[in-house]
């Protein structure tokens, strides 16, 4: 059988190519063209117009980076919303702790039911009865009332087209209104290399919305750059004060050494960041 050639473009010059096996699902949803490919080493990878979302392996240097730092750094994380994530990885993190409710909001329900059948952790942890996944666009659904949460995980795409709102201050002010005393927002933020001047624009507004609000990394091979950065925000909570629980077993990337060293920021960030 022939390999198809999987491209995708992060400049004009320059992007990531991948040898896939086949192509196991391609349709266009409401939203979004979800293909689902399997390639030769990535294992299954999602990708969604034309983008890497996740792929069987290294999804867990994102998904443990995005959910750890904050929800090990929260002393009683019980209810925690999950915007974005319709993979399920974020989620699969979030119920490795005893909370009482995690709570998924993905807007293209398709995304979940695609996953559900190729990302076989998805469907296990929808399972799990803490979890309550709704279908909604997250920046309507954190403007309803009386939605308090301990820690809010925003899992979105890059800060171009429709996401574009979700890397904005008028959202990330309402998820503060969102966020019970202590609470934490933990959120990917994009490459640091393709996305530098959007970091910039962002801790601009981020520092006097929150008292700490910093950004720290992690790879993710197959995202452009292969560097990927986050965001921790708290009006109570320092992230640089390492965390006294240790995490839960099981973990291939996140540990307390690791924590510690996501929030060094390397010269060129640190100039424009801190």
């Amino acid at each position: 059988m022939k390999s198809i050639d999987i491209r995708e473009y992060h400049t004009p010059a320059n992007g990531i190519f991948f040898k896939a096996k086949r192509r196991l699902l391609s349709e266009r949803s409401s939203c979004q063209k979800i293909e689902i490919f399997d390639t030769e080493f990535f294992g299954r990878v999602l990708m969604l117009d034309g983008l890497v979302q996740t792929t069987i392996k290294d999804e867990f240097f994102y998904h443990e980076m995005l959910v750890h730092p904050a929800l090990l750094s929260h002393p009683n994380p019980e209810e925690v919303l999950i915007i974005g994530g319709g993979d399920g990885g974020a989620l699969r993190e979030v119920l490795l702790y005893p909370v009482k409710r995690a709570t998924l909001v993905e807007i293209d329900g398709r995304v979940v039911e695609v996953c559900k059948k190729f990302f076989p952790w998805l469907s296990l942890a929808l399972r799990d009865r803490r979890v309550k996944l709704e279908i909604a666009d997250g920046n309507q659904f954190i403007r309803e009332p009386n939605r308090m949460f301990d820690v809010i995980l925003v899992d979105s795409s890059d800060p171009v087209g429709p996401s574009a709102i979700l890397h904005q201050r008028e959202f990330y002010a309402r998820l503060r209104e969102c966020l019970k005393s202590g609470g934490i927002v933990a959120a990917q933020a994009g490459s640091p290399l393709y996305y530098l001047d959007h970091l910039r624009k962002k801790v601009a507004f981020l520092r006097r919305l929150f008292k700490f609000a910093f950004f720290y990394l992690g790879p993710v091979p197959t995202y452009p750059g292969g560097l990927w950065s986050y965001i921790f925000l708290s009006d109570k909570i320092n992230p640089l004060r390492i965390p006294k629980k240790e995490p839960s077993a099981g973990l291939r990337y996140y540990n307390l050494d690791i924590h510690r060293a996501a929030f060094a920021l390397p010269e060129f960030l640190s100039k424009h960041l801190l």
